[in-house]
């Protein structure tokens, strides 16, 4: 928790063990760089990290060529602190999307951002990113699938909650039914452990373009979770041998 030279180590580790068992996209938490449970609006401003803060090169500076990288930190914007996401490459930064829905306390440290996710054109493809309670939005990864997004990467921090004996947790049930029903591939890196009384799912998984977890955290959540997904051509949304996702939508009925 605010120890943003350990965390940054401990990302630069982490993203070269991947790398290094094949991972071309690798996606860290919701806030990997400062922690989440916050004090108070100071101690976040003291962890957050500004898009040109020359320690973001302790991460990129060995990736190789065509990786991308998925990374939540806490912004320093000046006269107002984001909850973000970073898209990166050895060659630069692709860009940063701010959190827009805040989940519970988060308010008092973040500013909302002003999209419902955002895509990005990287080498592994059109990358959709989300953060966290944005994907308890079904507007939101929908939104993201219309606008061509092949993956999404989704950091997040879900908190520990009861559900009957033998169920995923909730935010899994979620997103593997978002990934299926538009045929979105869904990467989600979370917290394990405890962090200040607060205990963390540890709810990693990778999720294919039907909806099915083709991997997944161990119990404990920690280590990295790593999956080959065969994608479909993102404009492929059909369900043979009559239907279409996409197509056989009805927005004229929906508003």
């Amino acid at each position: 928790m605010g120890e943003v030279a350990a965390n940054i180590e401990a990302l630069r580790a982490a993203v070269a063990e991947a790398v290094a068992a094949g991972a071309q996209l690798v996606v860290a938490p919701e806030l990997a760089t400062s922690g989440y449970v916050f004090a108070d609006g100071e101690e976040a401003r003291a962890a957050a990290l500004r898009r040109d803060d020359p320690r973001w090169e302790a991460i990129t500076a060995d990736l190789p060529d065509g990786v991308v990288v998925v990374v939540g930190y806490a912004e320093d914007a000046g006269d107002r602190v984001f909850n973000t996401a970073a898209v990166l490459t050895r060659s630069g930064r692709l860009g940063d999307y701010r959190k827009s829905h805040l989940w519970g306390e988060e308010s008092r440290f973040f500013a909302p951002g002003d999209a419902a996710g955002a895509v990005f054109d990287t080498p592994v493809g059109r990358l959709g990113v989300a953060v966290c309670y944005d994907n308890e939005f079904p507007e939101v990864p929908r939104r993201l699938a219309l606008a061509g997004a092949e993956v999404l990467a989704l950091p997040v921090n879900w908190p520990l909650v009861d559900r009957p004996a033998g169920e995923r947790a909730p935010e899994t049930i979620q997103a593997m039914a978002a990934a299926r029903s538009s045929r979105l591939a869904t990467v989600i890196a979370d917290r394990h452990g405890s962090e200040r009384g607060v205990a963390w799912t540890g709810g990693t998984a990778i999720i294919d373009d039907d909806g099915w977890i083709a991997a997944a955290a161990a119990a404990g959540g920690a280590g990295p979770v790593v999956a080959t997904l065969r994608l479909r051509h993102p404009g492929d949304k059909s369900l043979p041998p009559h239907n279409d996702l996409f197509r056989d939508r009805r927005p004229d009925l929906y508003t």
